[in-house]
C-alpha cells in the first residue's frame, strides 16, 4: 500500500527549512492528494499565526483540485490551548516539562538540556523524569482537545546516545502505559512518527515497538506521519512505519478528510 498524505509538516514559518509552497509542490510531485501543515506553537518555537493561516489558505486555493490542504498546528501541552481554535486539526505534543525554571525545559532540545533537566529537577533520576513526562502527557487531550497525539514517547529522544532508560523496564513502561490507556479511552489516534529516524537522530520510530504493540492491545488507532522539516522527507520513513504497524498487528491507518459538509473527520486506509 502507499500513503499519499502527511499531516505533520513543518515549514519556514517555524523550524522547517522550506516554504509552505515548496512543501505543497513536493507533495504534488510525489503523488500526494492531501497535505496537512502543522507549524509549531510552543514556548520555544511559535509562528506568526495570522501570516501562517493566510498563506495556507492561499495555497488551499492555488492547489484546489490537485491537492487538498489542511491548516493545523502542532500545539505543545503547556502552551495556550486557544491557539487550536479555528484550526482544521491540532497535534497534541509534549515537549516541555512543568518544572520551576525561568527557561522552558524541553526533553528534545539537546543532550545537555536533558541532563540539566534530570539533575536539577529530578535528582538525576531519569525514571522520575519520565514519570513526570507521562503524567503530563496523559493530560494532552484534556488540555488541548487535540486531533491526534504527536510522538508519544518523545522523552526517549536522546536515549540511544545517553542510555538513561531501559525502555522495557516497568519503572518506565508503567507510567507510559497508564498515560496511553487514558488517551486511548478518549478515542484519539496516536501517530507513528518518523521524524527522528528520518533525520538520523534515533534508531526507532515513535512509539517504541513495545509501546506500539501495547497500543494495539489496548485498541488504539494510528496515524503515520513523517514529521517533515524539509521537502525531501515529506514521505520519509513511511515504508518503515507501515512495516512496524503491520508487525504490531494493525490492519489500517487513519487519514484526515473533509466530509460533504466540509467538516474534518477520519477515514481508514487498509495497510495491505
Amino acid at each position: 500500500m502507499r500513503i499519499r498524505a502527511n499531516f505533520h509538516t513543518h515549514t519556514s514559518f517555524c523550524d522547517g527549512r522550506d516554504t509552505a509552497q515548496a512543501m505543497a509542490e513536493q507533495a504534488c510531485a510525489i503523488g500526494f492528494n492531501r497535505l496537512g501543515f502543522s507549524g509549531h506553537m510552543d514556548a520555544d518555537i511559535h509562528m506568526d499565526l495570522a501570516a501562517y493561516q493566510k498563506e495556507i489558505f492561499r495555497l488551499r486555493e492555488v492547489y484546489a483540485g490537485r491537492l487538498e490542504i489542511f491548516c493545523g498546528v502542532e500545539l505543545d501541552n503547556l502552551y495556550d490551548p486557544s491557539v487550536g481554535e479555528g484550526m482544521d486539526y491540532v497535534i497534541g505534543s509534549t515537549h516541555f516539562l512543568d518544572v520551576p525554571s525561568e527557561k522552558p525545559m524541553s526533553v528534545d532540545a539537546g543532550e545537555e538540556e536533558m541532563e540539566t533537566l534530570a539533575m536539577e529537577f529530578f535528582d538525576g533520576d531519569y525514571y522520575a523524569l519520565a514519570r513526570a513526562y507521562y503524567e503530563l502527557e496523559a493530560k494532552v487531550y484534556d488540555r488541548l482537545h487535540c486531533t491526534f497525539v504527536g510522538h508519544f514517547d518523545l522523552v526517549t529522544r536522546f536515549n540511544d546516545s545517553m542510555h538513561f532508560l531501559d525502555e522495557e523496564d516497568p519503572r518506565y513502561t508503567g507510567p507510559a502505559l497508564d498515560a496511553m490507556e487514558y488517551l486511548v479511552s478518549k478515542d484519539i489516534p496516536f501517530e507513528i512518527n518518523c521524524g527522528a529516524v528520518n533525520r538520523g537522530r534515533k534508531k526507532e520510530l515513535y512509539p517504541h515497538p513495545y509501546l506500539l504493540r501495547k497500543l494495539k492491545e489496548l485498541g488504539g488507532e494510528i496515524v503515520i506521519s513523517s514529521d517533515a522539516h524539509q521537502k525531501e522527507l515529506l514521505d520519509g520513513g513511511f515504508e518503515l512505519a507501515i512495516g512496524s504497524a503491520i508487525s504490531c498487528g494493525f490492519t489500517h491507518i487513519n487519514l484526515l478528510k473533509r466530509d460533504w459538509k466540509g467538516r474534518i473527520c477520519w477515514e481508514q486506509q487498509a495497510l495491505r
